[in-house]
């Protein structure tokens, strides 16, 4: 009762079609790291949270600087 062969192509085609040929990476390192650390967090194993990998979405901290930029100048 699982998925066919051209189901799963059909699905494939769709996300092609959806997110671009260069989003899928990105987007399929996403998807691993979250179940990693969704499984990691049952385990209970603690592991440091900046294991920051490049290619992933927030490997830039583009939005830690801003939260700290608009933090700093909000404090007068």
């Amino acid at each position: 009762m699982g998925l066919k062969m051209s189901e799963i192509l059909l699905i494939m085609g769709v996300l092609l079609l959806l997110f671009g040929g260069s989003r899928l990476p990105q987007l399929g390192s996403s998807l691993g790291s979250a179940i990693r650390n969704f499984k990691r967090g049952f385990a209970g194993d603690e592991t440091p949270a900046d294991e920051k990998k490049p290619g992933t979405l927030a490997s830039n901290g583009a939005v830690e600087k801003d939260v700290n930029a608009r933090s700093t100048s909000h404090q007068g």
